[in-house]
């Protein structure tokens, strides 16, 4: 509220500051009233223009120097790559494009200002400068598209030849649940309708379908290293994205629906945890929570790197705290991790 009063107060200051020029402009006599801009309008302009090229210059040119350090470490997906890549080159390609028409647009602004005498020389039309204008930005989005299309279906491939890891993600405000598919890989019928609370049956799963009987229900994400995930979506209230950053994935989890998407994870918790990039943000996060700490703040216990599953939609006033904690391991660490966990069938027993 004090920074809302202060923002109000500083515009009504400067509304009357402005109010004042112009009745101190309406007092002189001699002001001239023309509308009509003059050679030093026109200068003036033009050295403004330039101005204005450094200033977006400089500032790029800041942002990567301090922001730089705050990008993802490298992707630790088996698709992630070639996706960085495709984001690479199309950055690169506005970067380029953007650098060369605003230093064009400034300059000839300046250089071609108005002066008395000088007339404009313009062409009404120019079919070799229009096809040159159209044809490169077209082959160049033709391409880019193209090689979006082909990155897209690969990431999409959710096919089961391979032998793949079946994960169900299951979203509702403003948390995760994890429903892995058990010894037979395959996954239990669910329905929201079949959620009962009382017996601890969150998903709503189908207590006579036999498939559902060795699902597992945790709420932290094990995946093993090297192992195809296809995992499927589900959504109890309102839309949903599960974003794994660090494994470069995003879907949207549509309540009514089941939405799929798979990935392979290349990189283990342990081993990302040694990547230069993660140990210099860690350490710079511990910096900051450390000063936290001396002053008494709250969150600000020392900082692990882990991977995370968030939710990349607005889905409500707690949206910021939907996350899940994800542990990609060895094999062999994940076979023991989930030995350890109790089925649903085994749950609806004990309910008995």
């Amino acid at each position: 509220m004090t920074t809302l009063l202060t923002l109000a107060v500083l515009i009504l200051v400067f509304i009357a500051i402005w109010q004042m020029t112009k009745i101190f402009e309406l007092s002189q006599l001699r002001t001239e009233t023309a509308q009509i801009a003059n050679e030093q309008d026109n200068k003036n302009n033009a050295y403004l223009l330039l101005a204005f090229l450094i200033f977006i210059y400089a500032i790029t040119i800041f942002s990567f120097w301090k922001y730089g350090k705050f990008l993802l470490p490298e992707a630790s997906s088996a698709h992630g790559a070639e996706y960085d890549s495709l984001m690479l080159m199309s950055f690169v390609i506005i970067f380029i494009v953007q650098t060369l028409t605003q230093f064009l647009l400034h300059y000839f602004a300046y250089k071609y200002r108005g002066k008395a005498g000088r007339r404009a020389l313009f062409f009404a039309d120019s079919n070799k400068l229009e096809a040159i204008w159209t044809i490169i930005p077209v082959i160049v989005l033709a391409a880019l598209i193209l090689w979006g299309l082909y990155t897209w279906t690969n990431i999409m491939d959710i096919n089961e030849d391979d032998d793949p890891l079946v994960v169900e993600l299951y979203a509702q405000q403003f948390n995760w649940t994890a429903r892995y598919a058990g010894a037979d890989n395959v996954l239990g019928g669910a329905n929201v309708r079949m959620i009962d609370i009382d017996r601890a049956n969150v998903l709503g799963l189908d207590e006579a379908d036999t498939y559902a009987s060795d699902d597992v229900i945790v709420k932290e994400l094990h995946l093993p290293v090297g192992r195809k995930v296809n995992f499927k979506f589900r959504s109890q209230d309102v839309l949903h994205s599960a974003y794994f950053p660090h494994f470069r994935a995003q879907m949207n989890c549509v309540p009514g629906m089941i939405t799929e998407f798979s990935f392979t994870p290349i990189t283990t918790t342990a081993d990302m945890r040694q990547n230069p990039d993660v140990i210099d943000k860690v350490e710079r996060t511990n910096i900051i929570r450390a000063e936290r700490a001396a002053n008494g703040e709250p969150n600000s216990d020392p900082w692990e790197f882990d991977y995370v599953l968030l939710c990349n939609k607005i889905c409500g006033k707690s949206h910021y705290n939907m996350q899940m904690k994800i542990i990609v391991e060895t094999e062999e660490e994940y076979n023991e991790w989930m030995k350890a966990q109790q089925t649903f069938g085994q749950t609806m027993a004990s309910m008995q």
